[in-house]
């Protein structure tokens, strides 16, 4: 993923590949977008890549260089939700590069973008419920829980009352309006004031939270043995999730109740790689603005059978659509 405007540059790559080397064996790319990184793992030595994602199109963008690597590199229409489904046995890598990807914001037909004006969609497949049908129906509760649970918008109460009072919408550049009217004067320096409403919206629309979990535990199941698991965000929530499900599954999850009985001790299903989360140099951010936000979580398999997360202590945010203004 990259900038708007910019090259498609996978984000991160060279500390996946230095953390998972020497590369070999067979991955799965859970978000294609581009193709960065399915071709810097090719690159690198990977016998296979399974390429997946929601959005078609983007495989007939990658035909241009997507042959020359023959079999080795199989496209599959798909959620990474359900990744273990698309591998052919026990996977040696999983990478998620969540997000939108730029090719999507640069097309203004797409909808995600609030500065180019274009229909007000934001589906990833283009299937389903779209923004507009979102925006349009919802209540005024709703959608204030949308902008603040899944953009922490602190002026979600405001932006939310006049998204309302200005239904219905149905372009991108109307509602980006809508939300720059509500929203708090923008200091210098500081990102759009419809940014974190866009980015709620979009995620809602797309469940993209429901999926980050349910693919975190696609990936437990698909990967063999000593697989690497990478996995890059751009937004605080996505990147506290993937944290918590970690330190569950390697064992070190804290915040048990203290009055509660000690819980069984059980095999670790991952092993961190590295301390923390990896953040881009300043050299990769001076290539691509969009990395500054980028946060990469490393781990590997061990042999431990499979096992749901608990999903109460992921701090997946809950919203409620059916509540009245």
């Amino acid at each position: 993923m990259s900038a708007p405007g910019a090259e498609h540059t996978p984000v991160l790559l060279d500390p996946i590949l230095s953390r998972a080397a020497p590369v070999e064996g067979n991955w799965l790319d859970g978000t294609f977008g581009a193709g960065g990184h399915s071709r810097g793992l090719l690159d690198a030595g990977a016998e296979s890549v399974v390429a997946v994602d929601r959005d078609p199109s983007v495989f007939g963008m990658a035909a241009p260089w997507a042959g020359g690597y023959g079999g080795r590199l199989r496209f599959v229409e798909g959620d990474f939700a359900q990744l273990d489904s698309h591998a052919e046995g026990p996977l040696d890598g999983v990478v998620l590069d969540l997000g939108v990807s730029s090719m999507q914001l640069d097309r203004a037909e797409r909808g995600f973008s609030f500065r180019r004006d274009g229909p007000l969609d934001m589906r990833m497949s283009g299937r389903g419920r779209s923004a507009a049908d979102l925006v349009n129906t919802a209540s005024e509760h709703a959608i204030a829980d949308i902008l603040f649970r899944l953009g922490e918008e602190t002026a979600s109460r405001r932006i939310a009352k006049v998204i309302v009072a200005r239904r219905p919408l149905s372009t991108t550049l109307e509602l980006a309006d809508a939300i720059v009217s509500a929203a708090p004067r923008r200091k210098p320096g500081r990102s759009h004031p419809a940014t974190r409403s866009f980015q709620a919206i979009r995620m809602a629309v797309n469940g993209e939270i429901e999926a980050l979990a349910d693919g975190l535990e696609a990936a437990e199941r698909a990967l063999g043995p000593g697989g690497f698991l990478a996995v890059v965000t751009f937004h605080s929530i996505e990147d506290r999730i993937v944290k918590r499900f970690l330190r569950q599954a390697a064992g070190a999850d804290g915040g048990a109740n203290r009055h509660a009985p000690e819980p069984e001790e059980v095999e670790p299903r991952f092993e961190h790689i590295g301390r923390g989360a990896i953040e881009p140099t300043d050299e990769e951010v001076g290539r691509n603005p969009r990395a500054r936000s980028a946060r990469l979580r490393m781990a590997r398999r061990t042999r431990a059978p499979a096992a749901p997360a608990d999903r109460g202590r992921l701090g997946l945010p809950v919203i409620d659509l059916g509540v009245p203004a």
